[in-house]
């Protein structure tokens, strides 16, 4: 009789624990569930709302003219050094106007450029950045509200989509383009100036996190007897003093760098948009892999 009331005992213990299993199973169900088909959408709804206001600082309307995009002066300069001095004309994407003054280095004179007035440059990582959020856009708004997601792995790889596209725009703000000198040299920057820029004076204009820089490079060219040494130097976002290159069967040596700045703040507001939205991405991920042991018992 005692053995077969502990055999009884032990059935009943292993049936309790399977009951128990199944109701965590359930619980466990419900809840994914209800993350697929409630949390999922609202953390979307968030993203695109942050998004929109992202998309939103890339093109500012002129107040009281909302077909045009504002314009905004920026001053570059810097209370410590009078060599390079600009104000720069900032219109979404472009730059419609720049005007700087540069002070030659051997004689003091300042030299004053300005953008012809045909003339207006696009700044790549701000049109980039702007296309990488609205790809983000829209691969948010293909999963509208009745849209039902069915596994796990189908919100982290929307999420990872949309991550891509928001890495994408804030490493296209936070990393310029590398150029060599020649490449600079012979860029059509050089050649919307009015006068036109000399042969002996270089400008690029980039977007250094939420910076707008102003590089200015004087150079000086190498006699034919100094070239024993020559040896160009490669791509670089900011080149020193001392490099060299060769263009047009002429070698130069960079004898002055000026580089001035100044902060763009609606940029700033982008960068730390980029930030949230990733940050909202990756919490919506650890969320569904809480569940990866569930995923076990179910198709994931």
């Amino acid at each position: 009789k005692k053995l077969h009331d502990q055999c009884m005992s032990t059935k009943t213990i292993k049936t309790n624990k399977s009951t128990q299993r199944q109701t965590e199973q359930v619980s466990i169900e419900e809840e994914f569930n209800w993350l697929l088909k409630e949390e999922v959408h609202a953390v979307l709804k968030q993203l695109q709302d942050i998004l929109k206001e992202a998309a939103r600082r890339f093109s500012m309307p002129t107040p009281g003219l909302e077909g045009t995009l504002k314009q905004e002066n920026f001053i570059l300069g810097s209370s410590t050094m009078d060599q390079v001095k600009g104000v720069l004309t900032l219109q979404g994407e472009a730059l419609t106007q720049a005007d700087i003054n540069i002070k030659v280095a051997k004689s003091s004179q300042v030299m004053h450029f300005a953008f012809r007035d045909d003339k207006q440059w696009k700044l790549q990582q701000i049109q980039d950045a702007r296309n990488h959020v609205n790809q983000a856009l829209q691969l948010l708004s293909s999963r509208d509200e009745s849209y039902q997601f069915k596994t796990g792995a189908e919100v982290n790889k929307l999420m990872d989509a949309v991550m891509l596209q928001l890495s994408r725009a804030r490493n296209r703000l936070t990393t310029p383009a590398t150029l060599t000198l020649p490449e600079l040299a012979s860029s059509g920057l050089m050649k919307m100036f009015t006068p036109p820029m000399p042969g002996d004076v270089m400008v690029n204009f980039y977007i250094n996190l939420s910076k707008l820089c102003l590089t200015v490079y004087q150079l000086h060219v190498l006699q034919p007897n100094t070239t024993k040494n020559f040896k160009p130097a490669g791509s670089s976002v900011l080149h020193n003093p001392g490099a060299m290159f060769e263009i047009n069967n002429t070698k130069f040596e960079v004898s002055h760098v000026h580089k001035v700045e100044c902060v763009v703040p609606w940029l700033n507001d982008t960068l730390v948009f980029f930030t949230i939205s990733l940050q909202l991405c990756q919490q919506l991920k650890d969320k569904i892999s809480v569940f990866s042991s569930f995923w076990n018992y179910r198709p994931f």
